[in-house]
């Protein structure tokens, strides 16, 4: 039993390492690419947000899938799907090309993350879930921590496109790993899929996310998006056996809060290491490898105390615990609106490590929580659910980088030049991160007790 619990733990946390390795290194390379391939700065957005739409819209399906069909099996060939798109991206001869490859790799990152979380708290019990989960969560942050200094290092002196070459291979040691696991999950076999709510769900999710980063457009795909959420409950209540059972989010205020703080938390924060990233080689003129060390900082940081934070969190409040670590992060998001257009080294390395430090204390134990909520035999939605509520967050963080960018900015290339139009556009993106941010904060304190006995 416990070589199980260490094959899941190491396969499951190597595929929570590649996504943010791949997303950090790739914000690193965004400038360069740009450049590369003569993209507006609302054109590549789109590199970063196909992925992020792609991902949020079938990582409920596919975690519902997960429970019915073997949540190893799903795992398996996401991870394959995911090394084999990765390859696609680094071919791409266009942007429009790599956008495609994105939205196939969003795919692949749904099967993936939609069971990662739901192996882990498949395998151990309760009492060491918020250790394991801190671990996991570490992982993450490590992929944080090597991602700019690797897509620095390969972008300036090899290509972009290595990095998803690396990415290719990382998939590949992952998927050989996956299959040493010998037990499956699917307390769910048997049920029916229900194919109408997943239609409803995703179309919904797309029109919505994708009105955010739209201007008089948006509002006609926000009210349809709206009108299929509505649809979608409706439909729901009468199934059975239905994708997102709602009594989930009604007999739990603690899911229901930590699941909502999570959204805000990922929708505050997600698009600063983006726009850091454009701020120093594009303002600042560091190069992408030095910009990609200083960038560095913040994910050490949250590595070094994730395990520490996730641990707390079996034995204190949650709420107590994440509630800390978000209004943290709150400060640095309220430091990074009103910092100097050229700002100290100092003052980015101190801000940027209270951030890592904010962000390990909310993580973990809001995951803890959340996963503790519910019923085992629905651990593959609520993982879902999880990650769907992270990537909702970070697409609609970018959404609303490609919101402002297009209203300042519109067609105006990232250089130098317009470095002045970029510093406010990233004025105002930090101050509405601050406002989503604070929200969060109620939302974590709201969650209620998780230990009832203390």
């Amino acid at each position: 039993m416990r070589n199980e619990k260490r094959a899941v733990l190491i396969a499951a946390s190597l595929s929570s390492f590649l996504t943010p390795f791949m997303g950090s290194a790739l914000n690193v390379a965004i400038p360069v690419m740009g450049k590369q391939m003569h993209a507006t700065a609302v054109a590549i957005s789109w590199v970063v947000s196909a992925y992020l739409i792609t991902s949020a819209m079938f990582l409920l399906p596919f975690g519902r899938l997960a429970d019915m069909l073997g949540r190893k099996k799903i795992f398996l060939a996401g991870i394959a799907l995911f090394g084999v798109s990765s390859l696609f991206c680094m071919m791409s001869p266009s942007i429009g090309a790599l956008i495609a490859a994105r939205v196939v790799q969003g795919v692949a990152s749904a099967m993936v993350f939609g069971t990662s979380v739901s192996l882990i708290t498949s395998a151990l019990p309760p009492g060491e879930r918020g250790r394991a989960l801190g671990y996991n969560t570490a992982t993450v942050y490590l992929g944080l921590s090597f991602g700019p200094v690797t897509g620095g290092f390969l972008t300036q002196t090899v290509s972009w496109r290595t990095i998803f070459l690396v990415v290719a291979v990382l998939a590949g040691v992952t998927w050989l790993y996956a299959r040493r696991i010998r037990s499956e999950w699917s307390p769910a076999k048997g049920e029916q899929f229900d194919t109408t709510g997943a239609v409803l769900y995703c179309l919904a999710l797309t029109l919505l996310m994708s009105a955010v980063s739209l201007k008089q457009s948006g509002i006609v795909l926000a009210v349809i998006a709206v009108v299929l959420l509505i649809a979608f409950g409706l439909h729901t209540g009468r199934q059975t056996h239905p994708l997102l059972d709602l009594r989930m989010f009604r007999e739990s205020t603690v899911f229901t809060f930590s699941t909502l703080a999570a959204l805000l938390n990922y929708g505050a924060t997600f698009s600063v290491g983006y726009l850091l990233s454009l701020y120093l080689q594009t303002v600042r003129g560091f190069t992408p490898q030095s910009a990609g060390t200083l960038l560095l900082v913040q994910p050490v940081v949250q590595a070094a105390f994730s395990p520490l934070a996730g641990a707390l969190s079996d034995r204190r409040e949650p709420r107590v615990v994440a509630s800390t670590g978000m209004l943290l992060t709150t400060l640095c998001l309220l430091a990074y609106t009103f910092m100097p257009y050229r700002a100290s080294i100092g003052f980015l390395v101190g801000v940027l490590a209270a951030a890592g430090l904010g962000f390990a204390l909310f993580s973990s134990p809001n995951v803890n929580a959340i996963m503790s909520a519910v019923p085992s035999s629905r651990y593959g939605v609520a993982s879902s659910i999880v990650s769907t509520a992270r990537m909702l967050g970070q697409s609609f963080s970018m959404a609303l980088i490609l919101l402002i960018f297009s209203v300042t900015m519109q067609d105006v290339p990232l250089s130098p030049a317009h470095g002045d139009a970029l510093f406010r556009s990233m004025r105002v993106a930090f101050g509405v991160s601050t406002v989503l941010s604070l929200l969060g904060v109620f939302a974590s304190l709201a969650r209620g007790r998780m230990h009832v006995s203390q």
